[in-house]
């Protein structure tokens, strides 16, 4: 006996124009939370999760929902998705027609990049106003060094311990032409290239990060303690730094965002510091890598206390020897004389003691004792007064 042919289920029932949208609009006003195409499809019967993605991504065009998650797609009611409930089919006007194309207009020249101000002793003017007087590089000024190998758009990588002026040299060579990322292991690619942020109304709108605000403007970025960074964070930048000068933002419908002309990156390295790897991907990506080291001239010019400086030398040789992994910087310096006006020399030479690694501590105090001829310990608080 031959079996009675399955009933074919229903058809899911074809909707007039715009009928999807209210739909999904009605969804998301009567369910809290954010929610997928998929499951939004699934709860209006079946629909198919390609077509309500495409009425998601409208009513989020109109601000009348919001992408809560770009992967996975996730969306969630606004306060004006209500309006598309007053859409009916016919009422919408229809599309215009397109444009005539207008002729293409010869783009306008760069404007030059901005220069800091100088003194009229030749010093320049940082973006903090602390005035940093160039070194040697290359038989020219350091800042004009920096300049020119951005005009060439050759990246440079500046490597060196900290507080040596890395960061000093490049405020001097772009003053607010430049932006900024401080580097470190907790560092994603949406710090980097941008994310989508919550704004006081509840709505959600993508925020570009330091590069793609650098690619937009034309303008230098930073990326101090780069070797910090994850090397997979780094490579979202790549296709910036080379030939192509573009960067395809996914979480942002793969919008491309195509470097403006002055756009360059420059890259901080810290070799003594822990975590800092300089991997053969990123070290091949910067054709200069210059050394900064602590300029001692520069800190006897800033009459900074002899004795420091002296210190300051004589545990940078040892430094260079292998004896110990740490020296006192510029940094270190400038805050030594600071100490010295505010607690006195003793005060000051003991807390150059203090800041002293662990392990190199002992060869540190030998050192700063010898030069200030006294018997010193780090600062630490004494009985109560």
């Amino acid at each position: 006996m031959t079996s009675p042919a399955p009933t074919p289920a229903p058809e899911t029932p074809r909707l007039s124009p715009y009928a999807l949208h209210r739909l999904v609009a009605e969804f998301l006003l009567d369910n809290t939370g954010s929610h997928s195409p998929t499951a939004i499809a699934k709860a209006l019967g079946g629909r198919s999760s390609g077509a309500v993605g495409n009425a998601l991504d409208r009513l989020t065009e109109a601000g009348q929902a919001a992408l809560t998650s770009p992967a996975p797609r996730r969306y969630a009611a606004t306060p004006t998705t209500g309006d598309a409930l007053a859409i009916k089919a016919g009422t919408l006007p229809p599309k215009a027609p397109p444009a005539p194309p207008v002729p293409a207009a010869v783009p306008p020249k760069p404007a030059p990049p901005a220069v800091p101000a100088t003194t009229p002793d030749g010093g320049i003017i940082r973006p903090s106003g602390q005035v940093y007087r160039p070194r040697k590089l290359a038989d020219l000024p350091d800042v004009e060094v920096l300049r020119k190998l951005r005009a060439a758009e050759v990246p440079v990588l500046l490597y060196g311990p900290p507080g040596t002026g890395k960061t000093s040299v490049i405020e001097a060579a772009f003053g607010e032409d430049l932006i900024t990322i401080a580097g470190d292991g907790d560092t994603q690619v949406g710090d980097l290239i941008g994310e989508y942020t919550q704004t006081p109304t509840g709505r959600y709108e993508f925020v570009y990060g330091p590069l793609i605000c650098a690619m937009q403007e034309g303008k230098v970025l930073l990326v101090d303690d780069a070797t910090l960074i994850s090397p997979a964070v780094l490579a979202a930048m790549y296709p910036a730094m080379d030939g192509r000068k573009r960067i395809v933002v996914k979480a942002h419908k793969g919008e491309t965002i195509e470097a403006k002309p002055g756009f360059y990156i420059i890259a901080g390295h810290n070799p003594g510091v822990h975590g800092a790897i300089l991997t053969e991907a990123l070290s091949s990506r910067f054709s200069v890598q210059i050394e900064v080291s602590t300029d001692f001239d520069l800190a006897t010019k800033l009459d900074i206390d002899r004795r420091a400086v002296t210190v300051a030398r004589n545990l940078h040789r040892r430094r260079e020897s292998g004896d110990i992994g740490w020296s006192p910087q510029l940094r270190e310096l400038i805050a030594f004389q600071k100490i010295v006006d505010v607690l006195g020399v003793p005060a000051a030479a003991a807390n150059l003691i203090g800041v002293a690694p662990t392990e190199d501590r002992p060869t540190v105090a030998e050192t700063v004792e010898k030069a200030f001829g006294a018997k010193l310990t780090p600062l630490a608080l004494g009985k109560q007064i």
